[in-house]
């Protein structure tokens, strides 16, 4: 299964690495916001489902039908924990890390640093086999330790966060390779 970066139709790349955003953000800054058919190529997700998710609140209101980066940050996030968490659970740890989705000012970590930080320790992890709490631990305290400065009073709200995410996204991939190996097993037959 070809490694894509998380959240997204887009083939993983050295750059994303230690900056997943830096390779989506080009398009948005080229275009002036992207329309939602990009979205829906990017996202791999269907427009009804990127609308429903904004007509919820879960995602911020779009400026002119183009989407910025703060409603494709916030929808790549959703994205990359769907596939095993109920989208009111991943609505709740999103309000429990960045509160209300239309005001910043209650943000722990802004979203695209909460998106750069969260496929970080994805790709670490995936690179040190770490599959243990305690080897997952080391590389979210690792991780999140460069956003120190700015996230102090809320670190381990923020590390306790970040756990259930990444184990959400790596269920679901785990869960993606389990289904295209059952088909694949009985497409041999």
């Amino acid at each position: 299964m070809e490694k894509k970066i998380p959240g997204t139709s887009i083939t993983y790349t050295e750059q994303a690495k230690d900056a997943a955003y830096s390779v989506i953000s080009p398009i948005i800054e080229a275009t002036g916001g992207i329309s939602l058919s990009q979205l829906s190529k990017i996202t791999g997700l269907e427009a009804s489902t990127i609308q429903n998710w904004i007509k919820r609140g879960w995602v911020s209101s779009t400026k002119g039908k183009k989407y910025f980066d703060k409603q494709v940050t916030r929808i790549l996030l959703i994205n990359m924990m769907r596939g095993v968490m109920k989208l009111e659970d991943i609505a709740n740890i999103m309000i429990y890390i960045n509160g209300d989705v239309e005001d910043t000012s209650d943000d722990i970590i802004p979203d695209i640093a909460l998106y750069n930080l969260l496929c970080k320790i994805i790709f670490l992890a995936d690179e040190n086999d770490a599959y243990s709490d305690k080897q997952l631990s080391s590389i979210i305290d690792e991780c999140v330790a460069q956003f120190a400065k700015t996230i102090i009073s809320h670190e381990d709200k923020l590390k306790k966060a970040l756990m259930v995410m990444v184990l959400a996204y790596r269920s679901g991939f785990i869960k993606n390779c389990m289904e295209a190996k059952l088909a694949a097993l009985f497409e041999a037959e």
